[in-house]
C-alpha cells in the first residue's frame, strides 16, 4: 500500500504550476478591468489544480495497466511501481475530477453561463482521455495541443469571465504565452520519455518529430512565449516586467538543445517550473496594474 508520501509525490506537484499560473494571469486580467472576485478566483484556483492532480493520477492509472510505465525515469509512478494498486489510483483520479467538477459547477451557477459546464466538461474529457480510453489521443501526438488549449486558453479566460462576467481579448492574448510555457513542460517531459515511449508504441510529439526537433520546439515555446508578453506590454506597459524572468529561461534552454537525455532532463523539468512560476507573477503584476 502507497505511502502518504507516496501519494502526494504521484500527484506531481511539480506539475503544479501549470494549474496556478493560468488561474493568476486570468484573475490579474480580471483585476486591470475592475471585474476581481476573490472567493470566485479561489474557487477558479482549486477547480484547476483539482483537475491537474486528476490529470496525473489518471495518467498514472492509464499508463501504468498499459504497461508503458515500467521502464520510466523521473517522478514517481504508483501503478507503474506497484505501490498502489490500479483501482485505487482510479478512485483517485476520478474522485480529483469530481471535485473539480463539484466546485466548476458553483462558479456555473453563480454566473448563470451554462456553457462554462460544458467547457469543463470538456476539459474532465481531455484530462481523462489523454492516456485514457481506447484510443488516447496523447499516444498520438496531440497531448501539446491539448495542454495549450486546456492549461492556457481555458482557464486563463475561463478565470477572468467567471469574475467579470464577459470574454475579453486581453485574457485570450493573455492566455498564448501561458499556454506555451505549459506546453513546454510537456515537451521537455516528453523529450526525457522518448526512447521508453517509441519502444512501448507511445506515439507523443517527441516520439514523431525526432529529439533533435523537440529540442528546439522546447527553446520555441519558452521564446515566443517571452516574445507575445513583450508585445502585450502595448497595452499593459508593466508586462515588460517579464524580461525579469529571462535569465531563469537561459540554463533549462541551454542545457536542452546542448543534448541532454533522460535524468538529465529532470533538472530541466524544476527549472522551466521555476520559470512558468516566476514569469506568471510578473505577467499578472503587470496586468493587474496597468491592463
Amino acid at each position: 500500500m502507497a505511502t502518504p508520501s507516496q501519494w502526494v509525490a504521484g500527484a506531481r506537484p511539480r506539475t503544479l504550476p501549470n494549474a496556478i499560473v493560468p488561474v493568476a494571469v486570468g484573475t490579474a486580467v480580471a483585476i486591470g478591468e475592475g471585474g476581481f472576485v476573490w472567493w470566485r478566483a479561489i474557487l477558479a484556483l482549486l477547480v484547476a489544480l483539482s483537475l491537474q492532480i486528476g490529470v496525473n493520477y489518471a495518467n498514472d492509472y492509464s499508463d501504468g495497466i498499459r504497461g508503458t510505465d515500467d521502464q520510466r525515469v523521473g517522478p514517481m509512478r504508483l501503478v507503474g511501481s506497484k505501490v498502489a494498486a490500479p483501482p485505487q489510483v482510479l478512485a483517485a483520479a476520478l474522485g480529483s475530477f469530481a471535485l473539480a467538477a463539484v466546485l466548476g459547477l458553483v462558479l456555473v451557477i453563480v454566473t448563470a453561463a451554462w456553457w462554462v459546464l460544458l467547457v469543463g466538461a470538456a476539459a474532465i474529457a481531455a484530462g481523462w482521455f489523454y492516456t485514457g480510453g481506447k484510443r488516447p489521443y496523447g499516444y498520438r501526438a496531440l497531448g501539446e495541443a491539448a495542454v495549450f488549449v486546456f492549461f492556457g486558453v481555458v482557464p486563463v479566460v475561463g478565470t477572468a469571465y467567471v469574475q467579470t462576467e464577459s470574454l475579453s481579448w486581453p485574457a485570450l492574448f493573455a492566455s498564448i504565452p501561458v499556454g506555451l510555457l505549459s506546453c513546454s513542460m510537456l515537451v521537455v517531459n516528453n523529450l526525457r520519455d522518448v526512447g521508453s515511449d517509441r519502444e512501448s508504441g507511445k506515439k507523443t510529439l517527441a516520439v514523431v518529430l525526432g529529439a533533435p526537433a523537440t529540442r528546439t520546439l522546447y527553446a520555441g515555446c519558452i521564446v515566443v512565449a517571452l516574445f507575445v508578453a513583450l508585445v502585450m506590454s502595448a497595452a499593459a506597459w508593466l508586462c515588460v516586467l517579464t524580461v525579469l524572468a529571462v535569465p531563469l529561461a537561459v540554463r533549462p534552454v541551454k542545457t536542452v538543445l546542448h543534448g541532454a537525455v533522460g535524468p538529465a532532463l529532470i533538472g530541466v523539468l524544476q527549472d522551466t517550473g521555476k520559470l512558468q512560476l516566476a514569469f506568471g507573477l510578473l505577467f499578472s503584476v503587470g496586468l493587474a496594474i496597468t491592463l
